[in-house]
């Protein structure tokens, strides 16, 4: 597995679904998962759990996020508005960010 060997997606990007029955959905990432190598996408591959009532819940169908595989999603740059793929740059003070490859657009610090 890679384990985020470069960190190409990051919490608070926009993200398109590339692959799978959520395709062509996008979506902000909630939260990474390092160790399974899957990502949390706002309302994309929404799954339903039963929950027991507890004093803080009152319990029921719950419906929450379920992981995607890093492999299929894809960075949505700002400029193309679609999933593209992620190139480094080290800029003149020697800060590495993150560019399209498409159109060479930085995307984000």
């Amino acid at each position: 597995m890679a384990k985020f060997e470069s960190v190409k997606i990051k919490k608070g990007d926009t993200v398109e679904v590339i692959s799978g029955k959520n395709r062509g959905k996008k979506g902000k990432v909630i939260k990474l998962l390092v160790k399974k190598d899957k990502v949390l996408v706002e309302r994309v591959n929404i799954i339903k759990r039963h929950q027991k009532p507890t004093k803080a819940s009152q319990g029921g169908i719950v419906e929450k996020e379920a992981g995607i595989y890093v492999s299929n999603v894809a960075l949505v740059c700002p400029k193309c508005d679609r999933g593209v793929r992620v190139g480094f740059k080290i800029l003149s003070d020697g800060e590495k960010v993150r560019i399209c490859r498409k159109c060479g657009e930085e995307l984000g610090k």
